[in-house]
C-alpha cells in the first residue's frame, strides 16, 4: 500500500459507508483491499459500465469523503489501485461476507446467484483533513 496512511483515514476507510467509484457505491475494506457488490437492487442491467470499465482498464481509485458545510470539520481519502472482477470463489465468498457484516441490507440479497464484486487493491493511499476535523 506504500507509505502507511494515517490511523483515522484507515478507520474512515474501514467505517464509512458510501465511497464514490464514478458513482456512489457501498464497500467493505479489510485493511489492503476495498470490495464493492453488484447487488440486486432494480437496474437497467447486471452489465454495469463500472464493470466493464475495469476490464478495459484495471486502473481505479475510490474516494471517501465527509462533507460539511462547516469546512473545518472536511475530510477525504483516496484510494487507487488496480482492480478486477469476483464472480466466485473463495475472494468473493469472502468479499460477500465483509460486505453483509457492514450493510445489514445485503444480508437478504441473494448475491451469490449472478451478482460480481469489484476488487480494487490499494497500492496509494492518500488522506486529507481540515485541521479541526476529528
Amino acid at each position: 500500500m506504500g507509505e502507511s496512511p494515517p490511523a483515522w483515514a484507515l478507520a474512515m476507510l474501514r467505517e464509512a459507508r458510501v465511497g464514490r467509484l464514478a458513482v456512489p457505491v457501498c464497500f467493505a475494506f479489510d485493511g489492503a483491499t476495498l470490495y464493492s457488490a453488484v447487488d440486486d437492487k432494480p437496474k437497467r442491467t447486471r452489465r454495469l459500465r463500472r464493470l466493464r470499465n475495469v476490464a478495459e482498464n484495471p486502473r481505479a481509485a475510490l474516494l471517501v469523503d465527509v462533507w460539511n458545510e462547516d469546512w473545518t470539520r472536511l475530510a477525504w481519502v483516496s484510494v487507487e489501485g488496480r482492480a478486477d472482477v469476483l464472480a466466485g470463489g473463495a475472494d468473493f465468498i469472502r468479499a460477500l461476507q465483509l460486505l453483509r457484516e457492514k450493510y445489514p441490507q445485503y444480508r437478504v440479497m441473494d448475491l451469490e446467484r449472478d451478482g460480481a464484486v469489484l476488487r480494487l487493491y490499494a497500492e496509494r493511499v492518500r488522506a486529507w483533513r481540515a485541521a479541526d476535523a476529528s
